[in-house]
């Protein structure tokens, strides 16, 4: 290995973060298995595309040839590369390996990367009690379920303040609302334990992105022993971007019970996975309905089965996680009816988003059993959409519903007028 300037010592802010991916990955040319490991690792770097490795024992290196081909990082070492012989013609540059590496990445010494621009790499998820609840995502992936709970369980910062992380994946650059929602349902929970959020209204009135941190602030306006009212106020860079208002209950037995039906229709193996590019969730669209084709019409409904790796043992991290999704489906809902609009629109000749949410908890069930959104657009028009949603475990017992109220209107001038794109236009 060549001597190399190690330059961590001169970027204090830098990160490499290496996490075990939960699942099986593989990767591919053509019909031919190149790697295959229980133990491969996502390797986050600050300004970086995220990448996958592989322990070397695991990588069918018969197929594969060291070139003398070398690079140098100064955040990690000198790499070696290998190039796929068993390719017409041979494909060069496929994997590397860092030989010795600083100790700040010591988690690499064994891995081999990837490049996946170049061969087809999947990551699998399996839930161990059911053979059919298996799911495939290209890689790169937007995040696992691990990382949808890192960024919603948000971190005291003082008294009554939290603070939620950025995030490095910005393919599309704005936090979704109901992202914003279980951070605040999280920080409800935190500044006033020992009672449960039963509900939530929250308002958009900037869009937040991923490129700082979200600091929330909260409120508790009066904290009762049977109910108590909260506020949340998420500010980035200084400015509002979401305001909440929320409603905390200490519990209390039935004194009568009831609750509408479960919609009757197709189970969530009769119905079509759906890759949001989010690991460790499993969501299928009954009837395949949430559909990009604006030349595809149907009823304006949509139904949606979800099933996570892991149910969190804290109740507001469930009740955040189930918050997440409840934003997906009021605008793609809305479109259905109307021939010629359609989410592939959004962003980019149609502006769209979430305005407004109420979120209300009812029973508690486990999130890594299915349940299911049942999502209606009652109303759209004037440049907005209206939706209601139930969500029912697979047993039929009604954990939550919800009102949205989206945006959906025509650019007063095209995103790229105003230096944007689809990754960060609303």
């Amino acid at each position: 290995m060549a001597v190399i300037e190690s330059a961590w010592e001169s970027h204090p802010g830098y990160r490499i973060d290496v996490v075990v991916h939960p699942g099986v990955a593989r990767v591919w040319h053509g019909d031919l298995l190149l790697a295959e490991s229980s133990a491969a690792i996502r390797v986050i770097e600050t300004d970086h595309v995220e990448r996958l490795y592989f322990p070397e024992a695991d990588v069918r290196l018969e197929l594969l040839e060291s070139n003398d081909h070398h690079s140098i990082c100064p955040f990690k070492g000198e790499a070696d590369y290998w190039t796929l012989t068993e390719s017409d013609p041979p494909l060069e540059n496929v994997f590397w390996v860092y030989r010795a590496t600083f100790e700040q990445v010591a988690g690499l010494r064994g891995y081999l990367g990837v490049y996946h621009e170049k061969v087809r790499v999947e990551l699998e998820s399996r839930w161990p009690d059911d053979p059919r609840a298996v799911t495939s995502s290209p890689f790169p992936v937007w995040g696992d379920q691990s990382d949808l709970l890192r960024l919603v369980d948000v971190q005291e910062n003082g008294a009554n303040r939290f603070i939620a992380p950025g995030y490095h994946e910005r393919t599309r650059n704005v936090v979704e609302g109901g992202q914003l929602l279980g951070q605040a349902i999280a920080a409800a929970a935190k500044a006033n334990p020992g009672q449960r959020v039963t509900s939530a209204h929250m308002t958009f009135p900037r869009a937040a992105s991923f490129d700082e941190p979200i600091e929330l602030g909260v409120d508790v306006l009066r904290q009762g022993r049977t109910f108590s009212t909260v506020a949340v106020r998420s500010e980035q860079g200084g400015k509002l971007v979401s305001a909440a208002l929320i409603l905390m209950d200490a519990g209390a037995p039935d004194v009568i019970r009831d609750a509408v039906s479960m919609p009757v229709v197709p189970g969530p193996y009769e119905s079509e996975p759906y890759d949001m590019r989010v690991t460790g969730r499993d969501l299928r669209i009954v009837e395949g309905a949430y559909s990009p084709d604006p030349d595809r019409v149907g009823p304006p409904e949509l139904y949606a089965w979800v099933r996570f790796r892991d149910n969190p043992e804290e109740a507001y991290l469930r009740s955040a996680l189930i918050a997440q999704a409840t934003t997906h489906w009021t605008i793609a809902s809305a479109m259905r009816p109307h021939e010629g609009f359609g989410e592939a629109q959004a962003h980019v000749t149609l502006s769209t988003g979430i305005m407004a949410i109420t979120l209300n908890f009812h029973d508690d069930a486990p999130i890594d059993q299915w349940f299911l959104y049942a999502n209606r657009a009652i109303w759209s028009g004037r440049g907005l959409a209206q939706g209601e949603g139930t969500i029912f475990s697979q047993d039929g017992r009604l954990m939550a519903s919800y009102s949205v109220q989206a945006m959906i209107r025509s650019f007063s001038e095209p995103p790229e007028a105003k230096g944007m794109d689809a990754t960060n236009a609303m």
